[in-house]
């Protein structure tokens, strides 16, 4: 996890616009540097590092004396880096995961560069020799990534978009800037004066396709059919897979732990894994919540489970209450959902860089897209439908989950890895039959909690715990913690400022109190910049003012039971 940067062709100083980059110095605390690039006066890289491999030789921009003309920035991690280094026989110059996007590159050029990348990434690739730049973004976007490009050819890359608001053009004094798109790259020509111009850009991967380096993944092959035994063999062994793919680092992993299946699954394997390998130290987990939290209570007898070293974080509501404006900085974003999740996360998260040496993070992000895990997915039509949704959320995670996410984990410089969203397992389990994957006898992802139904990995308990939403599992089940934001927030915002909500925020105008006290804040850090939320995440095919699971009939009859 690091941060990245970059300008082309700009019209004002670089030495005035470099003090943008230092507003992502969060996301690489072990080191920092700008280098311009010889030739071309008005572009240059910036970055920060999270040194998590190859800490001597790891510094960007990445430039090997094999290929003089190409400058890499990334943020990401290659999990498949050594087995296409051993099949094309590169010799490497470092130990860094990233030098394999320059061999590639050198081999087939972009279009086949992209395709065989088997991680989580954000790149920028300078080509001087040709006179190219390329940007590019994982599957779902797990690293972030924005751009502004002016009419003029002006082009300026940040992991984050604060790191870009404050860039200055004579031309453009409000610059538009916009998430790169996931799973895409983009072809840029690089002119003699340092600007640049569109050329393409292309969708390399989708959610849905089984990805390109599967040719080269040391996995057995699966087995075919979709027979269930079949169907849960298969998931079991490549959530095994992703789990273990990603264990690549040189420093200490650990891992969130909500107690729900999700974060409970990852701990389980990472644990055993970590034993298999023999690490050094024990397995760190965090749980996060508030006094008689059910997320606190389930997290700790899953750890009790597991032999975790199991670290509980306590909060009070007056201190999640005071943490909303740093968070939403954080967030860029204002959507509520994302919001009321990300408080548990960022202070657990802080608590990690604070009081521990776990800076590689696991968690279960994106399992309830990928499985139908939200409670709504029991009132879906029908299985089409339900496959359908879940497609839509896996390609707005950029916009939601994982923003929060990344951001909040960024935050404190630590390194996030997210085995649901490897790209054979996300891919396989979108190629089952849709009846297979929709809720079953009143219980979400149940196909999931299947596969496992035999293992010992997770207390029964556990495996079949229902869905609970992390912004509400980390509060008392008697007082959600949506409902402890509300109260707060009625005596800061006023009837009316709510009924003229529309004049002041015409686009995506907040319909509640709680919504308006969020757009506030976001407007206070980023003012005119409304249009980085395209929509609020809402729950589908049922009438719902809230986003809360803990408002819907099914999660209410389920509680009672």
């Amino acid at each position: 996890m690091c941060g990245i940067w970059a300008l082309f062709g700009s019209d004002e100083g670089l030495p005035a616009q470099c003090l943008s980059a230092m507003r992502i110095a969060h996301r690489g605390p072990d080191a920092f540097r700008f280098e311009n690039v010889r030739g071309f006066t008005n572009c240059c890289f910036g970055f920060h590092r999270l040194a998590v491999v190859d800490p001597v030789s790891g510094m960007q921009p990445l430039r090997l004396q094999k290929f003089p003309s190409l400058w890499l920035c990334y943020n990401g991690e290659i999990y498949n880096h050594r087995q296409l280094q051993k099949h094309f026989g590169f010799e490497y110059q470092t130990q860094v995961d990233g030098e394999i996007l320059l061999h590639l590159y050198n081999r087939g050029g972009i279009e086949q560069m992209a395709p065989m990348l088997d991680g989580v990434f954000a790149f920028i690739l300078l080509d001087t020799a040709n006179r190219k730049v390329f940007l590019g973004r994982d599957t779902f976007g797990v690293r972030p990534l924005f751009r502004v490009l002016t009419d003029e050819g002006f082009l300026a890359v940040c992991s984050e978009a604060k790191g870009l608001v404050d860039l200055k053009h004579p031309t453009a004094p409000h610059l538009q800037i916009d998430p790169f798109p996931p799973g895409h790259y983009e072809v840029l020509d690089l002119k003699t004066s340092g600007k640049v111009a569109s050329v393409e850009m292309v969708k390399f991967h989708s959610c849905k396709d089984p990805p390109l380096h599967t040719l080269y993944d040391p996995l057995e092959k699966l087995s075919s059919g979709f027979d269930l035994e079949v169907v849960k063999g298969n998931i079991r062994l490549l959530f095994d897979h992703a789990v273990r793919k990603r264990l690549m680092t040189d420093r200490r992993i650990g891992c969130l732990l909500s107690g729900g299946l999700d974060s409970s699954l990852v701990a389980a394997t990472l644990l055993k894994q970590l034993k298999e390998v023999e690490v050094s130290y024990p397995l760190q987990t965090f749980a996060i919540g508030m006094e008689d939290s059910p997320d606190l209570l389930a997290a700790r007898k899953v750890a009790a489970h597991i032999g975790s070293e199991h670290h509980e974080v306590l909060f009070s509501s007056e201190e999640g209450i005071q943490t909303l404006d740093e968070v939403i900085f954080s967030l860029e974003t204002y959507d509520i959902t994302t919001v009321r999740a990300s408080v548990g996360m960022y202070l657990v998260s802080k608590y990690i860089r604070k009081n521990t040496d776990s800076v590689v993070v696991f968690s279960g992000e994106g399992s309830d897209e990928l499985t139908q895990g939200y409670i709504y997915f029991h009132q879906a039509p029908s299985a089409e439908d339900a496959q359908e949704e879940s497609e839509r959320l896996l390609k707005e995670l950029y916009l939601f989950d994982v923003l929060r996410a990344d951001r909040t984990t960024a935050a404190h410089g630590l390194e996030l890895r997210v085995p649901f969203l490897d790209h054979r397992f996300t891919s396989y389990y979108l190629s089952l039959p849709p009846e297979l994957r929709i809720p079953k006898n009143g219980v979400e992802k149940h196909l999931l909690r299947e596969a496992f139904q035999d293992s010992s990995l997770l207390p029964k308990d556990i495996l079949w715990r229902p869905k609970e939403a992390f912004s509400d599992g980390i509060a008392s089940i008697k007082k959600s913690w949506f409902t402890i934001l509300q109260e707060h927030i009625e005596h800061q915002v006023s009837d009316s400022l709510l009924e003229n909500a529309a004049k002041r925020f015409p686009l995506n105008t907040p319909k509640t109190k709680e919504g308006y006290y969020y757009r506030q804040i976001f407007e206070r850090h980023y003012p005119g910049r409304a249009d980085w939320l395209t929509h609020y995440w809402m729950p589908k095919w049922i009438e719902a003012a809230d986003p809360s699971a803990r408002t819907l009939a099914h999660y209410k009859s389920a509680a009672k039971e």
